[in-house]
Order: structure tokens, then C-alpha cells, then sequence
């Protein structure tokens, strides 16, 4: 079996004394994307958070490769090795997109952004491939908020790391953009062989993207596995409380989701 990244066992997570999420377990392995979905409220973020260490269990475990405590690890040697694209983060005012997303090679630098002879490569290609290469020179205040979700997506590549944690990374995209970035993930993935967690609303997009999804509700992992086993229609009618019809396509082994309201045309009342 693949050797995991980075994985969650046993985790309680609260805000103020109340829990948000109990005895969770995930496991995010080398080309391998991982969706966590389910319903606002469910802890899908929180969850990410607390593996990115910016979230700290009241019980449970957060350990790496080798079985190294996360932890143990000091924040720029934990900045190695994980990365997060969080939903939202501050637009910085007078900052070129170069040097935004020259952010991501801090954990590298030394004083004065000495010591990191491979960042500007580094830099260079994360621009590159999020497609914000010829806006290099622009400053960032002056983006729309799709192109400055780019930019930072740009930073966290830039950043190096073998597992990148994206929350709702298509927040602000056009649909270009969001075919683009999730193309993106994938290839990442596939070719360079990194450990992706990715917070998804979209079930469709979950379904294409993730090789695993973790259906999370109140709280509680509710199921965990393969697309097809996770994204059934009568698992889906639970945790979401409304009726989700799933269509599977034996040509292309894909299934798509649809959720049926009251007025949904050309789909039998439920009985």
C-alpha cells in the first residue's frame, strides 16, 4: 500500500467548548486527491485546518510520512512539506503578483530572502502553470477576485510542498477558471505525484476530480471510499435532506448528481 502523507486519526475539534467534529480519521496519499464534502456546518474546513496544523485537536492525531508528529515538526519544516489554500486571505496593497507569490518560498529563505537558489525557477513555473505568468508585474490590488484566487494558488505551488490542502479553491472562478484549476490538481496528482485534500461543494466536481471522497455530516465522518460507494443516492438523501438523484455512466465509469426539488421538470414526484 501507497505510504500515506499525511493523515488525521481520532480528531475532536471544537471552537469555545462546543465540538465540531469527533473521532475523525482521513489519510491523504502521494497522486491521490482526497474531496472532503457534505453539508455547510459539517466541518469539512475545520477538518482541513486541523491538518494543516492551524487547527489544534482537543483529542486525536495529525502525523506525516514516517509517522512523524506534526507537531514535532517546527512551523518551517511543517511548511515544507504541507501547503494550504485557504478560502479566503487578505489582498496585500501595493505588492507585485511576482513577489505575492514569492511568498510561498519563505519556509526556504533565510534572512534577508537569502539561501534559496531554486526559488525563482520555483516561482516561475507556479506562475506558469496557474496561468498569472503575464500579470507578473501587476499589483495585486488591482486583480478580481478570481485572478487574485490564482495568485495565491500560484504561491501555495511555489511553495513546493508533497501535500497541498485546498478549501473551495473554485470560490471566485469563472468556469473556465474552475475547469482549469481542478485540470490543474489532477495533473498534480497524476505527473508530480502529490498528496491533495481538497474541500469540494460541487458533488459533480468531487465525483470527476477525487480518486477518494470522505462524506462528512454533523460533525462525523458518515462514509468514506471510492466515488460510486460514497455518493449514493439514499447517502446523499441523509445528509443533505433533500432527494439527489445519481446517474453513473458505464462508458465512462463517471457518475453525475442532481438534486430534485419541487419544481425539478421531468423527474417523478417521490412517493
Amino acid at each position: 500500500m501507497t505510504e500515506t502523507s499525511l493523515r488525521g486519526d481520532g480528531l475532536r475539534l471544537g471552537y469555545h467548548g462546543s465540538i465540531c467534529v469527533d473521532d475523525a480519521c482521513i489519510a491523504l496519499r502521494p497522486g491521490r486527491v482526497t474531496a472532503l464534502v457534505g453539508p455547510n456546518g459539517s466541518g469539512k474546513s475545520t477538518l482541513l485546518r486541523a491538518l494543516a496544523r492551524l487547527h489544534r485537536p482537543d483529542a486525536g492525531t495529525v502525523t506525516l510520512a514516517g509517522g512523524v508528529a506534526a507537531a514535532s515538526l517546527s512551523p518551517r519544516d511543517f511548511a515544507r512539506r504541507v501547503t494550504l489554500l485557504a478560502q479566503s486571505r487578505p489582498t496585500p496593497t501595493g505588492v507585485r503578483v511576482r513577489d505575492m507569490v514569492g511568498y510561498g518560498r519563505h519556509p526556504y529563505r533565510g534572512r534577508w530572502r537569502a539561501g534559496d537558489p531554486g526559488g525563482e525557477a520555483a516561482i516561475a513555473r507556479a506562475m506558469e502553470l496557474t496561468g498569472v505568468a503575464e500579470m507578473a508585474d501587476r499589483p495585486a490590488d488591482e486583480l478580481s477576485g478570481g485572478e487574485l484566487q490564482r495568485v495565491w494558488l500560484a504561491a501555495c505551488l511555489a511553495q513546493d510542498t508533497g501535500v497541498l490542502l485546498l478549501d473551495e479553491p473554485t470560490t471566485f472562478l469563472d468556469l473556465r477558471y474552475q475547469v482549469e484549476l481542478l485540470d490543474l490538481v489532477r495533473e498534480l496528482a497524476d505527473e508530480h505525484g502529490v498528496a491533495i485534500g481538497v474541500v469540494l461543494h460541487d458533488l459533480n466536481q468531487a465525483a470527476e476530480l477525487a480518486d477518494h471522497i470522505v462524506l462528512l455530516h454533523r460533525g462525523r465522518v458518515r462514509a468514506d471510499g471510492p466515488p460510486a460507494q460514497v455518493l449514493t443516492e439514499e447517502l446523499l438523501a441523509e445528509v443533505y435532506g433533500i432527494r439527489i438523484e445519481v446517474v453513473h455512466n458505464p462508458a465512462t465509469g463517471t457518475l453525475t448528481t442532481r438534486p430534485v426539488g419541487r419544481r425539478a421538470k421531468g423527474v417523478p414526484a417521490a412517493t
